[in-house]
């Protein structure tokens, strides 16, 4: 038997194992209660340091650790402060605490070894940095760097580099070249892409008059389409790529606005293409003539909470017909003037929702293929829902009309395709169906404000965009909208 290894039984291990844990806890409950006992007396030294770094460096997960330890270093630096100047000069004192924020620094450092994830460690470091006199960013870029070569796709790194290269004023072309080279290296990088995504409007701004503003130049979004066209085909079923191509395209909130508005003369309605507060709302009706103004005052919400995309007066207006444009400004909304039109003795404004841009001829050629190549890689992949969406969203962009049956037919195959997501793939069809729905309807101005009928719709199962609705005399729906509608109010209810 001499000269062989004895094998512990799985008994024996398990055993080892468990009076192994049970010192471990014990330790760490001796250590914690010793730790809150200090911290109670207000004795924050190196003792109570000593207490907490190997806790930390075990689990630097512990949020009231690395609290308590500021609470130390703050004590630490505070004392050294209020030290005699006459003996202790400015330079030494912080000499002195650089010291301090350095060797915390370096904790940090071992535990990112331990937990390079750690929402704790990073904000811990990002906290020692803004207390140091002389931070060094440009050591912080690097560490950056250093992390994401372990692990590009680390967003809790991607988080604080964004944090570090504004100190350390590094040129966000660099930083954009940067980005560049890790979605090279591995194109299913989501912080990388999005990264990229807030870089790019800073680099290379809009200044055209597309509402809702394009995410960068025209020349510029081109290229980043046949870029991420690039990414987006080698592995169709990585969502990093397409998820980027959807913001390029546009589909993100839309500005603040008013999209209707009608007045009688004893009510009005307002709203907004998104939630805002009635704080410094403005309302005036402006005719022809110098003075002839009428400012509508007591708006109120409809959902009576302090923000809605829907507002209604009763304030009286004598004769509404003498106005024929509304001006109007919030804390939230410069000023605007709004050409007013007229039905029966009320006046209204109606801007219909409509998904069709209008992009330069080459961005537009560009645009139609990628479609055209969606297209042939569904001729393969017919199941790819991300290229099944991505299609359908470049049918909106290209032109909404036109293609309105076949986007919505995508979307049906995608509720099959994509169960998971079925009741998204549905809100987004009822989005689009509205669309459509109100721009026809505003195309029958004679006769626009008395009726809207919804009831026909059988894919519209839900109204994204109600607030569009409240200027009719009379919502038709189907049965289905009834049930989960029942509370929404035409012009006549209000």
């Amino acid at each position: 038997m001499h000269g062989r290894l004895k094998v512990r039984t799985t008994e024996e291990e398990r055993e080892r194992k468990k009076k192994e844990q049970a010192l471990k806890v014990k330790a760490y409950k001796a250590a914690t209660t010793k730790i809150y006992s200090k911290r109670q007396n207000h004795e924050y030294d190196d003792e109570m340091l000593a207490y907490t770094t190997p806790i930390l460096q075990r689990n630097p997960d512990v949020s009231t650790l690395w609290n308590i330890r500021r609470e130390c270093i703050l004590a630490k630096i505070k004392q050294i402060k209020e030290e005699q100047t006459d003996t202790v000069d400015a330079e030494a004192q912080e000499e002195r605490i650089l010291r301090v924020l350095d060797t915390e620094i370096s904790l940090t450092e071992q535990c990112l070894l331990v937990n390079p994830k750690s929402y704790n460690i990073w904000h811990h470091r990002m906290w020692l940095l803004e207390q140091s006199p002389k931070a060094n960013w440009q050591r912080e870029v690097m560490l950056c760097n250093k992390y994401l070569k372990m692990d590009e796709r680390n967003f809790h790194t991607w988080d604080y580099k964004r944090y570090v290269v504004e100190k350390a004023q590094v040129p966000k072309e660099e930083e954009l070249d940067f980005c560049t080279e890790k979605i090279k290296v591995n194109f299913s990088n989501y912080s990388s892409w999005h990264h990229r995504s807030l870089l790019l409007p800073a680099l290379y701004p809009y200044e055209g008059n597309a509402k809702p503003k394009r995410p960068m130049s025209e020349d510029k979004l081109k290229e980043e389409l046949e870029m991420v066209l690039t990414a987006a085909f080698t592995d169709p079923y990585d969502s990093s790529a397409w998820f980027y191509q959807r913001w390029l395209l546009g589909y993100s909130q839309p500005e603040l606005a008013v999209c209707a508005f009608r007045s009688s003369k004893d009510k009005s309605v307002l709203s907004f293409t998104k939630p805002t507060t009635k704080q410094d709302l403005k309302v005036t009706l402006i005719g022809e003539g110098e003075g002839n103004k009428l400012e509508i005052t007591n708006f109120e919400t409809f959902n009576n909470q302090a923000s809605d995309t829907m507002f209604y007066s009763h304030s009286q207006i004598e004769n509404p017909l003498l106005y024929q444009h509304l001006e109007l400004s919030s804390s939230s909304l410069k000023t605007h003037i709004m050409p007013l039109k007229t039905y029966k003795d009320d006046i209204y404004y109606f801007l219909p929702l409509d998904a069709s841009t209008n992009y330069t001829p080459d961005v537009l050629e560009q645009l139609k293929t990628q479609l055209e190549s969606c297209e042939s890689l569904l001729e393969y992949e017919p199941d790819s829902k991300w290229c099944l969406l991505t299609s359908a969203l470049l049918m909106r962009s290209i032109d909404s009309h036109q293609y309105h049956d076949k986007s919505l037919e995508y979307l049906k195959k995608l509720q099959k395709v994509d169960q998971l997501r079925e009741n998204y793939y549905k809100d987004l069809a009822s989005k689009w169906i509205l669309q459509k729905t109100l721009w026809q309807w505003s195309k029958t101005e004679r006769d626009m404000l008395s009726t809207i009928d919804l009831s026909q719709e059988q894919q519209l199962s839900c109204l994204a965009d109600k607030q569009y609705l409240v200027i009719a005399d009379e919502i038709l729906l189907s049965e289905e909208l009834k049930q989960r509608y029942g509370t929404l109010k035409s012009f006549k209810d209000i």
